[in-house]
């Protein structure tokens, strides 16, 4: 494979964020029915990390490398791990409990009299508030 001329800060191609065929960016963190106890496959590497700010254009200093490295390794793992858990006798929900309707019963109650309601309105027309038009629009 050719090497790539090197290009000057902060002008780029396509090219530059497809991957190269000599290095791919493909880790497989998890198998289904992988235990949980055993690691699916090699841990986050420096590599990858840098691999992944270099595509997204993103210059990372070796301080910024190693704490992400960390971070993303403990964020993979325990992706792993809650992909491994057996939840086939769970029903799919939306909510972690069980709720029931919360909401009162529609009944109809006393509201507020209207005449006071449009005594406080500061422009009345028709027995109706009065708004400014919007957009110049015509009713």
């Amino acid at each position: 494979m050719g090497t790539r001329a090197a290009r000057p800060p902060g002008r780029y191609s396509l090219a530059d964020s497809m991957p190269r065929r000599d290095h791919h960016f493909a880790p497989t963190l998890w198998q289904p029915g992988a235990p949980v106890s055993e690691p699916a496959a090699a841990p986050l590497s420096r590599d990858d990390v840098v691999h992944v700010a270099r595509l997204a254009k993103l210059a990372l200093s070796d301080e910024e490398v190693d704490l992400f490295t960390a971070q993303l390794g403990t964020v993979l793992a325990h992706a792993a791990d809650v992909a491994a858990l057996d939840l086939a006798h769970l029903e799919p929900s939306t909510r972690p409990i069980v709720v029931e309707n919360v909401l009162r019963p529609d009944e109809p109650r006393p509201s507020l009299d209207r005449a006071e309601v449009l005594a406080a309105a500061p422009s009345v027309e028709d027995d109706r508030f009065r708004v400014p038009r919007i957009g110049g629009e015509a009713p």
